[in-house]
């Protein structure tokens, strides 16, 4: 059985990756991608290896080293150059293709053939994900489209494979095997494309402190642990959520406006990640959350309402509110 918080937990991950676009558009230095990827995966693995003390065993030095190459040093790069290249919607709708590539790679390495509830709401997170970010004056461009879908089919693997090589070690030395290898990958890559990091100041660091600490090393770790307990078509639906996250952190923080039809995307997506996330397996599991969160919160009410009932008690009568209230 599931856990009550698993899927709240693992949403998590993609939830705050929405944020990353807003921090990385407002305080990081421009035309840096590959050094963003970088200080958001490597100092954060090395972290987690040395709080761990951890090291990979036998087939997992290379398990590791293809886990993150595909979850972070070639990610990273295609979806900063999908960024670069492409208006955001365009991107982030190549992007929604993950779901659909999970469910192929899922038939194919684990055996398990995709459902036509699955293939819908894939169909439809993609639908929702356009109408929420696609401007009608997007353009196209061949490299960018190609990078974005091509970051879309890494993290799909990744998420694949990750379900098919069980971890080995606890989930923080996990995490930061996966980000030191990525973050290896993107070194030279970085260092030879952008040369040396430029001069930053503080809203820079403070820019790059989140994005490796919050980021890279708990929203990996979140995610990865969703892996591990999830059935992998569902976490793939749960990344639909970044784009949703994104465009309401624009409107809090930017004074963007919204549409009717944003508006009508941001629910498609919502109900695609509800459905697919059904297909993919215990499908009582969403609703055992949402009855254990409505538990919670009537037991909260309960309390509340309990503990108002004592203050006004004690207000009329000068009584102690509480036990050893009042005394010296």
């Amino acid at each position: 059985m599931l856990s009550k918080y698993t899927l709240a937990i693992t949403a998590t991950a993609p939830a705050v990756w929405g944020t990353t676009y807003f921090v990385t558009s407002e305080f990081l230095p421009p035309d840096r991608p590959l050094l963003a990827g970088l200080l958001r995966a490597l100092p954060a693995g090395l972290l987690l290896l040395a709080l761990t003390r951890r090291l990979p065993r036998g087939d997992w030095w290379w398990r590791a080293a293809v886990l993150g190459t595909l979850n972070i040093g070639l990610l990273l790069p295609l979806l900063f150059l999908a960024a670069y290249r492409l208006p955001g919607g365009v991107a982030a709708t190549a992007g929604a293709v993950q779901p659909l590539v999970v469910a192929g790679l899922s038939t194919l390495l684990l055996g398990r053939p995709a459902t036509t509830r699955a293939v819908l709401a894939g169909l439809a997170g993609v639908g929702g994900v356009a109408l929420l970010v696609l401007r009608a004056d997007a353009r196209l461009d061949a490299v960018g489209v190609a990078a974005a879908l091509g970051g879309a089919v890494a993290l799909a693997a990744g998420v694949v494979l990750g379900k098919r090589w069980p971890a080995p070690a606890p989930l923080l030395a996990v995490t930061g095997w996966q980000l030191t290898a990525g973050g290896l990958v993107l070194l030279p890559v970085a260092l030879l494309v952008e040369g040396p990091p430029p001069a930053l100041d503080a809203a820079n660091l403070g820019g790059y402190a989140y994005l490796g600490l919050i980021g890279g090393a708990l929203t990996y770790a979140l995610w990865f642990r969703g892996i591990g307990l999830l059935p992998a078509t569902r976490v793939a639906f749960l990344g639909l959520l970044s784009p949703v996250v994104a465009t309401a952190v624009g409107w809090l923080a930017l004074d963007q406006s919204l549409t009717a039809t944003q508006v009508l995307g941001a629910v498609v997506v919502l109900v695609a990640a509800h459905t697919g996330g059904r297909a993919g397996g215990d499908a009582g599991g969403w609703s055992r959350l949402a009855s254990a969160s409505w538990s919670r919160l009537a037991s909260w009410s309960r309390l509340a309402r309990s503990s108002w009932s004592r203050r006004t008690a004690a207000g009329r009568t000068g009584a102690p509110t509480r036990p050893g209230a009042g005394r010296d």
